[in-house]
């Protein structure tokens, strides 16, 4: 399993917006992406401009067609300048295994 973690820095003036367009974003890859098998999204309590995703795709391939799909596209695009910085990080999902 492939894992995909982002941590976004998103600008106080924006946060409300963007936890909407996030929530959106991670209903649409559950519900339109049969590799995403976890999608996660986190806000820290104490900074509201910090949110952190965990995503579990099947494959490193599952994760490279979620980047190429119409609705992370528009997310992607919707939210590039409501960001002072992000972080992507990929892992193998070592255990449990599916």
């Amino acid at each position: 399993m492939h894992v995909i973690t982002v941590t976004f820095y998103v600008k106080p003036d924006h946060v409300n917006a963007f936890r909407e367009a996030m929530l959106e974003q991670a209903r649409a890859s559950l519900d339109r992406e049969t590799d995403c098998h976890q999608f996660d999204v986190v806000f820290d309590p104490d900074e509201p401009t910090v949110c952190f995703l965990y995503e579990l795709y099947s494959d490193r391939a599952a994760f490279e067609a979620h980047l190429r799909t119409p609705h992370f596209k528009t997310f992607d695009e919707k939210v590039s300048t409501w960001l002072t910085g992000k972080s992507v990080r990929a892992f193998e999902r070592a255990w449990p295994e599916f």
